[in-house]
């Protein structure tokens, strides 16, 4: 790869950048005052390529970034990079040979818990086990049961302790359903039949039903020869949602056409009598040449399970992305939503602003805080607090364009137009990156 194709990569400029060291630094200094209910750990995960210029910023190295709380103190940072065979040999998580073998991982997009581990994920291939000072035990297949990839945006029922999730491939089978007991055993695993190799970054999950989002991001063989992402927009493939019982099989899957779009991520859903209502982060269309106007906005679809019916309706017209509800509220009736803005106007940029809104679904409402010229936020995570839904507090990485280093804010979930509540000096620059979460103690 030339130097001029570094040099001009927006995922490899500014603060999309990649750091060069692992590093760790103890006892952090605080702006403000830290909630000293907060105790545990928040990781992140994103892509950090290590072995020269990826074809996508989607294509990075894992590496994690963690901040430990104790007690009104912060008590270190450290960042480590996911130890897969892919880092250690310089190849891609899209090399023909690494997508047929599922230990080949960038293990890049998120970090989530469940039955007591620290699993490492992205959609192509088998999680990562990290442990919590984010070093690297090795590839998770749950005692083999594990025959596909799994998606990096599993689902944790509040109420059961599942972990509900999927892996989709761009070879049949296309998509298959996984449930995993409290316990972390792999006890389902349902084909689920869709139109083809679509890429399916999310779904949702409710008390009763998975949902997934069948919709015209394709893939595309000719584009993954080019060690570029290997998904493309397709007016050909139709737009649908699955609706379909959580322990239940193909047989009940029940379909909903949909207007044509794309969704990363979905704010939450929850059932509501005969009808699921199913918040979204919506682009109108993406990745398709000429279309100018990628970003996405917060849109609510409402299916009626008796009718088969759709409504769909525009909640928001700022562009955001990475929108989170309370972890308590996962499949269930949610009032309340969180996510940064994202200006941008370049498809391919990504670009985060400088706001968190604050989405009051009940009144209509928004509330919001911006940090200021040249700041940018990333995804902002939900830590509980003693109350109801919005008790707790926001959390997340942050960096302005003026800075050689980034910061970890964390705000009131209650009054986030206060601004943050603390504000942790890092030891170095945070590159933008994926998902993260709060793990308390």
């Amino acid at each position: 790869m030339s130097d001029v194709r570094e040099r001009t990569a927006w995922w490899l400029d500014g603060n999309f950048a990649p750091v060069r060291e692992e590093t760790e630094s103890f006892e952090l200094k605080i702006g403000g005052a830290l909630p000293p209910e907060l105790t545990g750990l928040y990781m992140r995960n994103g892509p950090n390529p290590k072995n020269g210029p990826t074809g996508h910023w989607f294509l990075g190295d894992g590496m994690l970034h963690g901040v430990r709380l104790e007690a009104g103190k912060a008590a270190w940072y450290r960042n480590r990079y996911v130890q897969t065979p892919n880092l250690k040999g310089g190849s891609s998580a899209i090399d023909p040979g690494a997508m047929m073998d599922r230990t080949r991982s960038s293990a890049n997009t998120n970090i989530v818990r469940h039955a007591g581990k620290f699993i490492a994920v992205e959609e192509a291939h088998f999680p990562y086990e990290v442990t919590g000072d984010l070093k690297t035990v090795g590839p998770v297949d749950f005692d083999g049961k594990l025959k596909t990839a799994l998606t990096a945006h599993p689902k944790f029922c509040p109420e059961t302790g599942e972990m509900l999730a999927f892996g989709y491939s761009f070879m049949p089978p296309y998509l298959t359903y996984h449930r995993f007991d409290a316990q972390g055993r792999l006890v389902q695993s349902t084909e689920i039949p869709v139109g083809g190799p679509t890429m399916m970054h999310d779904f949702c999950v409710t008390r009763r039903y998975a949902i997934f989002m069948d919709l015209p991001i394709v893939f595309d063989m000719e584009l993954a020869m080019k060690g570029t992402m290997p998904y493309r927009w397709s007016d050909e493939y139709p737009a649908r949602l699955g609706v379909m019982p959580r322990e239940g099989c193909a047989a009940d899957l029940k379909w909903f056409d949909i207007k044509p779009c794309y969704v990363f991520h979905p704010m939450n859903a929850y059932d509501d009598g005969d009808t699921i209502v199913f918040d979204v982060s919506r682009y109108e269309r993406l990745w398709d040449k000429g279309w100018k106007d990628s970003r996405a906005r917060l849109h609510r679809w409402t299916l009626n399970l008796k009718t088969g019916h759709v409504t769909e309706k525009q909640l928001d017209d700022r562009p955001m992305e990475f929108p989170r509800v309370a972890d308590a509220k996962a499949g269930f009736k949610h009032r309340f939503g969180y996510a940064p803005t994202t200006p941008g106007e370049r498809e391919e940029s990504f670009a985060l602003g400088a706001t968190v809104l604050k989405f009051d679904l009940q009144t209509g409402t928004t509330d919001s805080y911006e940090f200021g010229a040249g700041s940018h936020i990333g995804e902002v995570v939900h830590a509980a607090g003693k109350g109801g839904e919005d008790a707790g507090w926001l959390m997340g990485f942050m960096h302005n364009d003026n800075g050689a280093r980034s910061s970890f804010v964390v705000l009131d979930a209650s009054n986030v137009k206060a601004g943050p509540v603390a504000k942790i000096a890092l030891p170095q620059r945070v590159p933008y990156g994926f998902h993260g979460n709060w793990f308390a103690d």
